[in-house]
Formats: C-alpha cells, structure tokens, sequence
C-alpha cells in the first residue's frame, strides 16, 4: 500500500515549482521581449511604467501598474531604462529597499562614464542589491527565439543571494549564466556589446593585407608587364580575372595558417617537455582566432566558386573559343583529344569539388549551433582529421592546376613566380611537418606530453 502511494505523489505534478512575480520598469523594445520570455517561461510579469493604460504591444498576460505599486509586488525588478532616466528611482528609495534590481543597460560608446550604469545605479539607490545581466542578449532574439549566438548571459554583482536569484532566472529562460564576480566587473560586462568583431581584427586585417598585396602582385604580372613587353591591353582583368586567381590563394593560405598554429604548439611542446608552461603571447592570441581565420577562408573560396562560373559568360572567354574554333576551320585541322590534359582538368575540378564540400563542413560545424550538439571527440574529428583532408585536397587542386608553371620560364616575368607557386608555399609546409608529426617516434611522446607526462618536472606550472 505505501509503495503504490509513493509511486502515485511521484506522477503528480509539483505545484511547488510555481515561478515568482517579476517586475520590469519599462516597456520598451527589450523590456516587452524579455517579458514575453518570462511569461512563456511560467513567471508571472508585471511592468512599472508612467502610463498604466494596456497596450496591444504589451504581453497580454501582462499586468501594467504605476512604478512604486509595480514594485511592491515582486522582489525581483528588472531596470530596462537607459543610465540617463535612472533618476526618477531616487523618489522610489524606500519601495525598492531590499530588492534585487536587475541593471540591463547598454552605453553608446566605451568608456563613455567613469564609473559603470550598474555602479551608478548601486549610488543611487544603496539600500537595494544590484545585479548586472542581459545586457549582452538583444530583443530580436528574445523574441525570434535565436538565441544559439547570444546564449551566454554574464553576471556580476556583490549580493551572492541575489546574483543567484539572477541565475536562476537566466537558467528558466533557457539561457547560460556565467558569474562574472562582484560589481567591479559591470563596466567590462558593459563593454561586450559595444566591441566590434574583437577576435577578428587580426584576421580582418591580415586578409586586407595580403589580398591587396597578391591583388598588386597580379596586376604587375597580367597587366603591367603585358602591356610593356607584348603591347597587350588586358586591363579588363582587374574585373573578374584576377580576384578569380587572389580569391583561390587566400582561400589556400589562410587555410593553412588555421593549422600553422597548431604546428607551432606541438614543436613548442616539443622542445620544452612539458605542456604546463605558457605559449608565446603571439601563438595564443594566434590560436584564438583559428576559427575567425577559417570562416574568411571559407568566405574566399566561395567567391572563386562564383567567380569561376560566371567566367564561361565573359567575352574574353567567348572569344577566345570562337578564335580557337576560327583558327581550327582556316587550317583545315581539327585538334585531336589529350588525353593528359583532359585528367589533369577533370582531376583539377575534383579535388576543386571535394575541397570546398570538406571547406563547407568545416564552417557550418563551427556555427554555434551545430558545434554546441556535438560532443568534444566529434568536433575535433571534423576540425581537426577533416580539416587537414580538406587543406590536402585544397593544396592538390592548385598543385595540378598551376604545377605545369613549375618548370616554365614564361611563369617567372621579371624573374617573379607566379602566384600560385607563392600560394604553395605556407600549405606545403604545414602538410611536410605535419606528416613528420606523426610519425610514431614523435606522436608518442607529444601525446604523452599532452596527458601530462614532463620530461624536467621542475618546469610545471
């Protein structure tokens, strides 16, 4: 009799889970996201606002009331009003006693206080708990439910009960929460929304650079020297012709600088014997922004595969045909198959093929979205094993493509390789010391390295 009692309270529902009254003063944009969110999360909402009249905006689930009553309903008030109106809260000192003010404010610019909004806010209102968080997550995706991107909501605040509460509000919407400490890290907390891509300046500019240096580099080659020495104006390739031969080299070569770090690391660990010791501040900053490196590889390589299929519609292409097929019909000969070069093409654009699918893989594996439903052994497979495949087959589509230059004295005007000879240099490297990497005599011991084993102990940590 007791045991079928305790498996029927175990099927009954737990009225006891029952979500707390919220209170959020204001009722814009993000303040009326973030209550839909909570309602559809089981919370009850009530909004402290200077007019009590219902809107069609409002979530209609929803109770309006004036700030001070508001208040007095819910422990729990989210501040969702810009730093400037925080001063019609003084009056309101004595109702908000006690209460856990949730600060979701965003500033204009860095630094543009001295102190942080939820360090003002903690000023003005002393008596209350300040807790910073949600400032980093936006109204569109509250409301549109992507929230794969910004699921991370940061933290901080002095009271460890009411940074809990905080917490366990982020945790119901189905957000992560990270602690971020006390108050003192409110301004960085502040800062995250108004960095610009800070993990792709390097990339961003790396790419600039070495795109506008091959992009120069070509038209001194194609343009400049054709024009000199063969009276040839073919300055219409600045157009499609020659992003079609930068775009496949970036592709290559920040490709290979993905895994060139990695390189760097195992040499490293290598030679000191131990992985407890810091990289380089170069190599980690460099390793940090692998994945960025990657996605504008991606983004280039996809540019050739456009650039490439829109070539058979250009008119130089065109021409070309017709003077060859001109040319085949006043000599009264007809060109027989080689079969050498039909290979090298078809094979060209099967590595070319292969190549971008394993390129594409890799970029939509690094979406957070898709990296967060695999696990750790299943994304370093794609990243890692798939990665160099697609680097292999990447480096083996330009070898057969531009390998013919090799030996051809007509590659080199004015004693310079061609571009696709300097496009082999970092991937060849890479691919040479990687398969010396793991050869047994080396993997074993950087492996052992890597599970901890040292080979001077006096070097750990």
């Amino acid at each position: 009799m007791n045991k079928k009692s305790s498996n029927t309270m175990a099927l009954a529902p737990n009225t006891s889970n029952k979500r707390e009254t919220v209170c959020i003063f204001g009722t814009g944009d993000f303040g009326r996201a973030l209550g839909h969110k909570m309602i559809q999360s089981g919370y009850s909402v009530v909004y402290g606002s200077r007019s009590t009249q219902i809107s069609n905006l409002i979530p209609k689930d929803a109770e309006v009331l004036g700030h001070a009553e508001a208040a007095q309903k819910a422990a729990i008030i989210i501040i969702a009003i810009q730093r400037q109106h925080y001063n019609f809260l003084t009056p309101l000192a004595e109702v908000l006693h006690g209460k856990v003010l949730v600060d979701i404010s965003n500033n204009l610019k860095l630094k543009q206080y001295p102190e942080s909004n939820a360090e003002h806010l903690a000023q003005l209102l002393p008596g209350s708990k300040v807790v910073k968080a949600f400032n980093t997550v936006s109204a569109w995706a509250l409301q549109s439910g992507t929230l794969d991107a910004s699921r991370q909501v940061f933290v901080c605040g002095d009271d460890v009960e009411a940074k809990q509460m905080v917490m366990n509000i982020v945790r119901a919407l189905g957000l992560t929460p990270v602690d971020k400490g006390s108050l003192l890290a409110a301004q960085e907390v502040e800062n995250y929304p108004l960095q610009l891509f800070p993990m792709w300046k390097f990339p961003i500019f790396l790419s600039l650079g070495l795109t506008a240096f091959f992009f120069f580099y070509c038209v001194a080659l194609d343009i400049i020297y054709t024009y000199i020495y063969e009276n040839n104006n073919f300055s219409f390739f600045i157009a499609i012709t020659i992003p079609n031969r930068v775009c496949p080299v970036m592709a290559l070569i920040l490709l290979a600088l993905v895994y060139l770090p990695g390189i760097f690391a195992a040499i490293i660990q290598l030679y000191r014997g131990t992985k407890y010791r810091r990289f380089p501040d170069w190599l980690d900053k460099w390793m940090l922004c692998r994945k960025q490196l990657g996605l504008i590889a991606l983004a280039f390589a996809s540019l050739h595969v456009v650039f490439t299929l829109v070539t058979p519609m250009r008119s130089f292409a065109r021409w070309r045909t017709g003077k060859g097929i001109i040319s085949q019909v006043l000599n009264n000969k007809t060109e027989p198959l080689d079969h050498t070069n039909a290979w090298l093409s078809d094979s060209y654009l099967a590595l070319g093929i292969l190549g971008f699918f394993l390129f594409v893989l890799l970029g939509i594996t690094s979406l957070p979205s898709v990296s967060n439903n695999v696990n750790w052994r299943e994304f370093r497979f794609v990243q890692s094993k798939l990665g160099y495949l697609a680097l292999i087959l990447c480096t083996a589509h330009t070898l057969v493509y531009g390998g013919k230059w090799f030996l051809s004295p007509s590659a080199y005007k004015w004693y310079l390789p061609n571009i696709y000879i300097l496009s082999l240099i970092v991937p060849c490297a890479v691919l040479v010391v990687k398969f010396v990497l793991i050869f047994p005599c080396i993997d074993k011991p950087l492996t052992q390295i890597r599970q901890g084993w040292e080979r001077n102990p006096k070097y750990s940590k």
